[in-house]
């Protein structure tokens, strides 16, 4: 039996997790593969995932919101196979970023300008749908370092949108 992998929190930031990743077995280990899940505004769950080559790995993951709880799973690459999952919760340290205030306004059939307020020097995603159950599911998205951003959409249809 491939026992899985023991996630340690190493240390944590506003902005940043580092974990250690280790196996309490002899059998060899190629790899890693990590899974980080937040959930941003109750509506959309947000995964990055890490591909980790070797035995023993200190990882350190970045670009993180402040007061967020995030949920790392991982499991291991072995030469018997791959290991069970394993889980970890950490919450980021500091004051979560208040809610950007959204403003959409149609520009043309197919054009809409979305405009917020909120901190400078950060990235915002846009994420538009035609129902509450495709912006869980899977919205149209954008990034942006500005505070608008024109988004194309479809002729004849309402959307929901959220930053």
């Amino acid at each position: 039996v491939i026992p899985p992998p023991v996630i340690h929190i190493e240390s944590y930031s506003e902005d940043s997790v580092s974990f250690s990743l280790k196996m309490t077995t002899n059998i060899k280990v190629s790899g890693y593969v990590v899974n980080i899940y937040w959930t941003f505004d109750t509506h959309r769950q947000e995964k990055r995932t890490l591909v980790i080559e070797g035995e023993k790995s200190i990882q350190k993951v970045a670009n993180l919101t402040a007061h967020t709880p995030y949920e790392i799973s991982a499991w291991a690459k072995t030469e018997l196979g791959d290991s069970p999952l394993s889980f970890v919760h950490v919450v980021t340290s500091g004051t979560r970023p208040a809610s950007p205030s959204l403003k959409a306004k149609a520009i043309n059939q197919t054009a809409v300008e979305c405009s917020w307020s909120g901190p400078r020097n950060v990235v915002y995603g846009i994420f538009y749908a035609t129902s509450f159950l495709e912006l869980y599911r899977s919205p149209h998205n954008s990034t942006t370092s500005a505070h608008n951003i024109t988004v194309l959409v479809q002729r004849d249809e309402q959307y929901l949108f959220l930053v």
